[in-house]
């Protein structure tokens, strides 16, 4: 359908070498976009943008480290430089330590913050410019479940994604004038290298997934494919500001 054609359109997909970054670059490459794949490892990028090209899409490697603003912003120039455009960012980084809160050192505090969120925001201010001069574009931030619901051993990473949702609300104010729409994701338990770890870490956490959730699964990467699509489609263009979860139905069961 027309409402939802990427032809033309290039996108940056932070942390899009794998897990959840990956099933929406994948769904991005799909609709017609060109997907710039923007994170720190480069041999796991190479075989993303491999994968993002067999799909017939043009697809490109930029190293970033979402927690360096300086990256931050010589990524959004270099993909300027090479496509000339920026049409669609999505802020899919983030890492998270998982402690008791009262054991937290500060610097571990500040670098979940740092990547999760100050990157977010850097990234957003740098993509501004060049979105508002071409008339408009979409960006897409990715919360949490835990945007919604406390991390009893995540404190900093609940706070950095509730941190995404107020952020995303307060830009979606600012810049609809600029006609560019910021609206965040919120993935609920993805089965991914991240959660893998948490499972061996927590014990009965899959049972209680599984018994919480309505669909009666964990979700996969290519289930974020959907909305990455319509969130950076002209079929979203009268949706700013929201906060929509991706869970299964994880949020809505009580």
């Amino acid at each position: 359908m027309e409402l939802f054609d990427l032809s033309g359109r290039v996108a940056v997909v932070t942390g899009g070498n794998g897990g959840i970054g990956l099933g929406m670059a994948k769904g991005l490459a799909g609709a017609g976009a060109a997907v710039v794949v923007a994170a720190r490892n480069a041999e796991k990028s190479a075989a993303a943008v491999a994968a993002l090209e067999g799909l017939g899409a043009r697809s490109s490697f930029a190293p970033l480290d979402v927690a360096d603003p300086p990256s931050c912003r010589a990524m959004v120039d270099r993909v300027l430089d090479r496509y000339g455009r920026l049409d669609i960012l999505v802020n899919n980084a983030g890492m998270s330590i998982r402690k008791p809160p009262e054991s937290y050192e500060l610097g571990e505090w500040r670098q979940v913050i740092d990547t999760n969120l100050n990157g977010v925001f850097v990234l957003c201010q740098a993509a501004y410019a060049p979105m508002k001069r071409q008339g408009g574009g979409k960006i897409v931030n990715i919360g949490s479940m835990m945007s919604i619901f406390g991390g009893a051993y995540a404190a900093p990473y609940s706070t950095s994604k509730g941190g995404i949702v107020q952020l995303s609300k307060s830009l979606a104010t600012a810049w609809a004038k600029d006609n560019i729409q910021v609206n965040a994701v919120l993935p609920g338990w993805i089965d991914t290298e991240l959660t893998r770890n948490a499972r061996d870490q927590v014990a009965g956490l899959n049972e209680r997934v599984l018994a919480r959730t309505p669909a009666g699964r964990w979700g996969v990467p290519e289930d974020l494919s959907g909305i990455a699509v319509f969130l950076a489609s002209a079929a979203s263009d009268f949706v700013t500001g929201a906060a929509i979860p991706v869970d299964g139905g994880y949020a809505s069961e009580f």
